[in-house]
């Protein structure tokens, strides 16, 4: 592939990355510890990721189950989890909190669906945003020594990893929509 093509590719590439990480933050009526992964937790003074400092399970399917390695940073851990989005609320018994998640209302489900939606549009936006710099990119090369019909072929090979792209993100949506649908 054209190094001069690479680039954009790359950058779809984190685009897509980016919306797979918002989705995993999704919750979904299910217990998910990659709701977590965006936590920190103050460890000795410094923010720690919460996989770093405690043990985190899945007993049962609307419960996470985390369990430090040192008993003292209970109410920190607890700390981050209400400071969080997640809006849920810690229960703890001394040694393990628990995070326990209500089944979701069908139109709580419904939002989540829209939001779902609008994230992935939103990374389309981005995607299409890239394609046209690399475009813009392009023309500014045909004044130097490349013909039209590279600048053509180029655009046409930027435009084949666009739609590649923008397929990925209609699969990811709706995986993800089946999935917030689901009881």
């Amino acid at each position: 592939m054209d190094s001069r093509i690479e680039q954009y590719e790359s950058k779809m590439k984190k685009t897509l990355d980016n919306l797979k990480e918002e989705f995993a933050s999704i919750r979904a009526g299910r217990a998910n510890p990659h709701l977590l992964d965006k936590l920190r937790v103050d460890y000795y003074g410094t923010p720690s990721p919460l996989q770093s400092v405690a043990n985190i399970s899945v007993p049962e399917p609307r419960v996470i189950q985390i369990q430090p390695w040192e008993s003292k940073l209970i109410k920190d851990i607890e700390k981050a989890i209400l400071a969080s989005d997640l809006g849920l609320t810690p229960n703890n018994d001394g040694k393990v909190i628990r995070l326990i998640f209500p089944e979701l209302t069908e139109e709580r489900r419904k939002d989540l669906v829209k939001d779902v939606k609008k994230k992935a549009e939103n990374t389309k936006v981005a995607i299409r945003n890239i394609r046209r710099d690399a475009n813009d990119a392009f023309k500014k090369l045909s004044k130097s020594d490349i013909s039209e019909d590279e600048i053509k072929s180029l655009e046409d090979d930027v435009q084949k990893i666009t739609d590649k792209f923008i397929s990925d993100i209609d699969k990811i949506t709706e995986d993800k929509s089946k999935e917030v649908l689901t009881v």
